[in-house]
């Protein structure tokens, strides 16, 4: 599989002839994620992880498209039918040839005063794993996280905490469309170091990489 990031949580898995695009949101290039995307993932419907009159745009041009998503978002997509199928936890199902299994259920607190909505955490193929904004961590082998480096619902000992207990050998930073040089050099410089005794090996994007 090959991994390439579109800006902020946006993640696209091509493989072969075949094309996953997770969390397609606002602060992503949208339209580059998904030219000639076979199938969708939502996490959850904040704006920043759903853009949707570009989804809509897409699934409207392509017949074939399909996204799988919380209840939720898919209620909003209903006029497109069987196209847009409703997902939650503890679910298996293929998409685009790929096998995805869902794991978590909700979103991570922000505050009590926040009203919590559904997130969908996705694992691809077994090694790929999507958590959206949460940190859940599910009971199976994880080989590549794509670890939220930044959110209003977290600091710096959650990431920490997070990464060590997905104990995945590779993480990628997603969520960061706000992270400036100054806080990418304290991620590098505090997590890094940590998270290498635990055998994680944190990794910045270079173009497409290698799930």
């Amino acid at each position: 599989m090959q991994l390439t990031k579109h800006k902020h949580s946006c993640v696209r898995v091509d493989e072969g002839d075949r094309t996953l695009v997770m969390d397609p949101g606002g602060f992503s290039d949208v339209a580059t994620a998904l030219d000639g995307a076979d199938a969708i993932l939502i996490t959850h419907e904040h704006t920043d992880h759903i853009a949707l009159e570009p989804v809509r745009a897409a699934l409207r041009s392509d017949p074939r498209l399909q996204l799988w998503a919380p209840a939720s978002v898919a209620a909003v997509l209903a006029e497109f039918g069987e196209q847009v199928v409703a997902v939650g936890a503890n679910e298996s199902f293929e998409a685009a040839g790929f096998a995805v299994q869902t794991f978590g259920g909700q979103h991570a607190l922000i505050h009590p005063l926040v009203p919590i909505v559904a997130n969908v955490a996705y694992l691809v193929d077994g090694a790929v794993y999507h958590p959206g904004d949460s940190f859940v961590v599910p009971p199976v082998p994880v080989s590549t996280l794509l670890l939220p480096a930044n959110a209003p619902w977290s600091k710096m000992s959650d990431i920490i905490d997070f990464t060590v207990a997905m104990r995945a050998p590779r993480a990628y930073p997603i969520h960061d469309a706000l992270v400036n040089e100054a806080y990418g050099a304290i991620l590098q410089r505090v997590l890094v170091p940590i998270v290498e005794r635990f055998g994680v090996e944190f990794s910045s994007w270079e173009g497409a990489v290698a799930a």
